[in-house]
């Protein structure tokens, strides 16, 4: 018997995905009435399909198609949890995922709508979970955090079998604990958070540490509250 997903998935063959240098996010070529792009990020687009909602497609982009087989068997280590999305299989191209809900943090900076500290913590308890699996917890950030009903859930853990610590996460953490209650009830221009994205993945060329690069930010971020 054909699977769901696999009748849902007869649509993507009108989709392709191309990467960008400079970390910056795919570009998506083509189109489908039955898919609808609900993320995108520097190695794949993500696609709700509108005929079997409960399954999402991660298409990567064609230079990053070696990722896909490794982000399954992360899956298959980390079980069930629910702090992360179920993987049901996977193809030459893409993922077959179950669809996840709701607006990740960096939507919620964008919407104004608060970050509970629960969140936080439930995003340190999934580290720790992670690492007990013989993982490595990295590239966790704001596009690859989801809130749903006041909780976490986290997306993208094609990074965890690299080594070594990117830190990224507990910056975010360290800005959470520090500034975001200067900004927690007030949605931020998306021109605003792209401007702190670009100079994050630059930071350490121009400032000698991380203190000073968020003084910069948190300047920026109340001038721009200024009336």
């Amino acid at each position: 018997m054909t699977k769901e997903w696999e009748t849902a998935s007869l649509a993507l063959s009108a989709i392709s995905v191309s990467s960008n240098p400079n970390n910056e996010p795919v570009t998506i070529y083509g189109s489908s009435p039955d898919l609808k792009c609900i993320g995108v990020g520097t190695d794949a687009a993500v696609f709700q399909s509108l005929t079997a909602p409960s399954y999402a497609f991660k298409v990567y982009a064609e230079e990053k198609l070696d990722k896909i087989k490794a982000e399954e068997h992360v899956y298959s280590i980390l079980g069930s949890s629910p702090f992360f999305s179920t993987c049901y299989a996977s193809t030459e191209k893409y993922l077959v995922m179950t669809y996840e809900d709701g607006p990740t943090f960096f939507d919620c900076l964008l919407q104004g709508i608060t970050i509970p500290e629960q969140a936080i913590q439930d995003v340190e308890t999934a580290r720790s979970y992670v690492r007990e699996k013989g993982l490595n917890p990295r590239d966790i950030h704001l596009k690859n955090i989801l809130l749903q009903n006041g909780r976490a859930k986290i997306l993208d853990v094609s990074e965890y079998i690299h080594p070594g610590n990117d830190f990224r996460w507990e910056h975010l953490k360290r800005a959470y604990d520090e500034y975001y209650q200067y900004i927690s009830d007030t949605p931020m221009p998306y021109w605003l958070l792209e401007t702190i994205r670009k100079w994050y993945h630059q930071w350490a060329k121009y400032y000698p540490s991380f203190e000073e690069f968020m003084g910069t930010v948190f300047k920026q971020t109340n001038y721009w509250k200024k009336p």
